[in-house]
């Protein structure tokens, strides 16, 4: 899965949102707030990659196969019968 879905992007967004809050804030360098935007696109990535196998239906399991009955035909019947 791309790191650079939109998916993956928007959540990275929003998850990067008080990272940029403290960076225009003046609380944050701008080297400290670029490092955590990489780290919250990695998170972003994760979250939806998680929740992407979450949801994904299971592949239902391959029964059992029915085990062969043989019925006894016509020209067996003959030969038990002598």
């Amino acid at each position: 899965m791309s790191p650079f879905r939109w998916d993956v992007l928007l959540v990275g967004f929003v998850l990067a949102v008080p990272v940029l809050a403290l960076g225009l804030r003046g609380d944050l360098s701008t080297e400290e707030m670029m490092t955590r935007l990489l780290w919250c696109l990695g998170a972003g990535w994760a979250a939806v990659a998680l929740l992407r196998y979450a949801i994904t239906p299971r592949t239902p399991a391959k029964p059992a196969p029915r085990p062969r009955v043989v019925m006894p035909t016509a020209a067996h019947a003959d030969d038990e019968q002598d």
